[in-house]
């Protein structure tokens, strides 16, 4: 059993307030292998890790709607998700939510020395801020990521850079990392050349018809892009989402005024189709949608 359990049984009482260890005690009853859910029996820890996502991008999805009502809600699936892999692994022996909460305490204050200089959790540096500016605090975070690597074995600098990321993401750390080592362009206008080569280079492949070399100088036009969005100190993943979000919206509206008038998209001409997500994109604008 995890430790710090409750000891007795919840009562469903409204507006009463339930603790961290109400939520442990839960997740002990939904795993007890008598008295359980069947569901929550059988899981395993790759089992649940489809809905660790889709709480995951739940969560996002509610900051950006700025519903934070709704964040409440899925700030609490995605904290149960964390309690499963810890009641998973407290079962198997191989650790528990509180050496979860230790070790991420213990990373936090070796990473961050100008707030905690002598290695402690009450430990202070009352001239952090004069002696540390931002630039400074995100090198020797880098620093204490490298020699953190170095002591797991970690020998490559892009070691410990899951594969499991979604593409973009994965990307931009993989180009962040190998830039703090200096292997970066130094200008926007050197990463504008590259976008330009790898388009004539795609433009070239598809004039061949060359299925394989279209697939890879894709890849490399987008892995560009990603570098250029980095330069910029725009977020790909965050571009993207915002803009695959107003063609939605956009479409929805032309999707509706069609509906409205007793038609569908699919029996419009190209012109009136542009006729529409040119009406779509002005009347959006003025709602800012």
């Amino acid at each position: 059993m995890i430790e710090g359990t409750a000891t007795c049984p919840l009562e469903y009482m409204p507006n009463k307030l339930y603790s961290i260890d109400d939520l442990l005690f839960l997740m002990e009853r939904l795993r007890d292998p008598i008295s359980g859910c069947p569901w929550d029996i059988k899981q395993t820890f790759n089992s649940i890790i489809p809905y660790t996502l889709e709480e995951v991008y739940e969560v996002i999805d509610a900051i950006e709607n700025r519903n934070f009502n709704n964040l409440k809600e899925e700030l609490g699936d995605l904290l149960f998700q964390i309690i499963f892999y810890c009641n998973l692994a407290d079962e198997k022996n191989f650790f528990s939510l509180n050496d979860v909460i230790s070790c991420v305490v213990k990373k936090l204050i070796s990473r961050h020395p100008h707030i905690f200089p002598d290695g402690t959790l009450s430990g202070k540096n009352l001239n952090s801020k004069e002696s540390f500016n931002s630039e400074d605090v995100k090198k020797k975070w880098e620093e204490i990521k490298s020699k953190e690597r170095e002591e797991k074995g970690q020998k490559s600098i892009l070691a410990n850079i899951p594969v499991a990321l979604p593409s973009l993401i994965r990307a931009q750390k993989i180009q962040k990392r190998a830039a703090t080592f200096g292997f970066d362009w130094k200008t926007n206008e050197e990463i504008f050349n590259k976008v330009n080569e790898e388009a004539s280079e795609l433009s070239e492949a598809i004039e061949k018809n060359d299925k394989e070399n279209i697939n890879e100088e894709l890849g490399d036009l987008m892995f560009t892009i990603v570098n250029l969005c980095r330069h910029l100190d725009v977020d790909a993943e965050v571009a993207l989402r915002g803009s695959t979000k107003k063609f939605e919206h956009r479409f929805n509206y032309i999707e509706a005024k069609v509906d409205k008038e007793g038609s569908s998209i699919s029996e419009l001409n190209s012109e009136l189709l542009e006729k529409l997500w040119s009406e779509a994109k002005e009347n959006l604008a003025k709602n800012k949608l």
